[in-house]
């Protein structure tokens, strides 16, 4: 990887608008000028979040079997941990698990044993070693992932028909999270669509909704 530095004179940086349409120069343009917003109704922030979670790899998502909440498992560099969607409480973690099941990438699917109220299962897990989590629910949100200024990832969430950021910043689609300060792993929806997760290397930043 080319890393410039200030000693390189800047007629000789790249452009990173060169060769962009005008239509996709507007849409960058756009894209960036889209400042953070709290993610619209019925979506709300969990409490405690963003969860630290130093070495953060990858997540993914489980269904307690108690009292049915979205479970989002982690998996970092000091274990495996467990967090409850709706109310974002750490309810289980294993801070030494078993070297074969310590990353997904040991597993041919990507996946590592539940814990908890889900042990004896196993969890899919998507980040730094690949998978990936839900882009959209059954009745139309959607989450997308843009780089308008590499290496930053802005994360967008929209309803309906088009691209998320056809129309009105605010109205059509949301700019929910920017990874400025850390590496993007992952984001999407749970299987059920009641939450959103995104992931870095240093935390977990969750929303959640009611059924509609």
């Amino acid at each position: 990887m080319v890393k410039w530095t200030a000693a390189i004179p800047s007629l000789e940086r790249p452009d990173p608008g060169a060769g962009l349409s005008d239509y996709q120069s507007a849409m960058r343009d756009r894209l960036l000028a889209a400042p953070v917003v709290p993610a619209p109704a019925p979506w709300r922030a969990v409490s405690g979040c963003p969860v630290a979670v130093g070495g953060l790899l990858g997540i993914g998502f489980a269904v307690h079997p108690g009292s049915g909440n979205d479970l989002v498992m982690v998996v970092s560099q000091d274990g495996h941990g467990l967090f409850d969607a709706v109310t974002g409480e750490r309810i289980a973690r294993d801070r030494d698990p078993a070297p074969e099941d310590g990353t997904p990438d040991e597993s041919e699917d990507l996946s590592c044993p539940g814990l908890g109220p889900i042990a004896g299962s196993r969890v899919r897990i998507a980040g730094l070693f690949g998978g990936g989590l839900h882009s959209g629910t059954g009745d139309g949100w959607s989450v997308e992932v843009v780089q308008p200024a590499w290496p930053n990832e802005r994360v967008l969430l929209s309803r309906g028909d088009g691209l998320p950021h056809d129309g009105p910043h605010g109205e059509k689609w949301w700019h929910v999270f920017h990874s400025a300060h850390s590496t993007f792993r992952a984001a999407g929806f749970s299987p059920s669509g009641r939450t959103l997760a995104v992931a870095t290397s240093s935390d977990l930043t969750l929303w959640s909704r009611e059924d509609e």
